[in-house]
């Protein structure tokens, strides 16, 4: 296979922007949270969660977009649990993170079973549609891929936009920055610390479970047990490739994505004896070295994974 003719192929990249988009939801709602100075590892379970309780809200009558703002909410309801834990009470944030991923990913296949006990092959919905820019979408090569996208990969570029100017040119940004490097001199500024990084995590869970009703409202229509597969756990990965950065995030999600869309057509262009397994680990094996390689060079938040106990020095 002949992997520079793959990469001006516009299917190829249309799979890699259609891969990438769960990931930068879920990447930027990462970065949110640990800018306040908050390790959310319950990402997995709340993307799983996102997913399905977005389909559901479809697939029970409602809208699609009323669906993406029912998996926000959903998303926010466990981040403020999290905050909880972790933020007023100040207990380990690997720990609630981890019992987070698994109530939220057992509670979601809990009610898909109940609501559906009778489903032996996953229900679809209709799912959204890509919009096409007129004139722009016809352009020959770039016009597919930039200008005839999926509603929520616009939308996940608009958070993109709205996540970095909030962080870099706004008050509430800088208490948000300023709460994830030094909480107590923020506290002395009169900046509540216990608020702000309550409402980081509650908006970037919110974030992730959009990532995760991503996979069943636009890129697929139906919802399986299992759906995330482990893109939660990638996107904590990309938030330090990204340096906590958010123009960053977009080319980790991009780099990730586009390993995932090579390895999925050498597999099935490959006529070898190599085993499926070893394409499926070419991606991850590729993010990590990577990974390596731009967190030597990356400058986290110094009050990560530090609890707040208001008023102390």
């Amino acid at each position: 296979m002949d992997l520079t003719a793959l990469l001006f192929e516009s299917g190829f990249w249309i799979a890699t922007i259609r891969m990438a988009t769960p990931l930068l939801f879920g990447t930027l709602g990462e970065l949110i949270c640990e800018r306040a100075g908050v390790l959310n590892l319950g990402i997995e379970g709340i993307m799983a969660a996102g997913c399905m309780s977005g389909w559901m809200w479809v697939y029970q009558g409602g809208t699609l977009w009323g669906g993406v703002v029912f998996a926000a909410f959903i998303g926010a309801l466990f981040g403020l649990i999290h905050a909880l834990f972790t933020v007023y009470l100040g207990l380990s944030q690997h720990v609630t993170g981890i019992g987070i991923t698994m109530l939220a990913s057992s509670l979601s296949s809990f009610v898909f079973r109940m609501l559906l006990p009778e489903a032996t092959t996953p229900p679809k919905i209709i799912p959204f549609e890509a919009v096409d820019i007129p004139f722009l979408s016809d352009i020959p090569g770039i016009g597919p891929i930039l200008f005839s996208l999926s509603p929520m990969t616009l939308l996940a570029l608009t958070v993109l936009g709205v996540v970095w100017y909030g962080l870099y040119r706004t008050p509430a940004g800088l208490a948000l920055r300023m709460v994830g490097e030094n909480p107590m001199a923020a506290e002395s500024q009169g900046v509540d610390v216990f608020l702000i990084r309550t409402l980081a995590v509650m908006t970037g869970s919110a974030l992730m479970a959009v990532g995760g009703a991503y996979l069943t409202l636009s890129a697929f229509d139906a919802f399986y047990i299992g759906m995330i597969n482990g893109r939660g756990w990638i996107c904590i990965a990309l938030v330090v490739f990204a340096s906590w950065k958010p123009g960053k995030a977009l080319l980790g999600a991009l780099f990730f994505a586009g390993f995932d869309a090579i390895q999925m057509r050498v597999q099935q262009q490959s006529i070898s004896l190599i085993p499926y397994q070893v394409y499926l680990m070419m991606p991850y094996v590729f993010s990590i070295i990577a990974l390596v390689i731009m967190s030597r060079k990356a400058s986290y938040p110094k009050a990560l994974l530090v609890p707040f106990r208001k008023g102390e020095r």
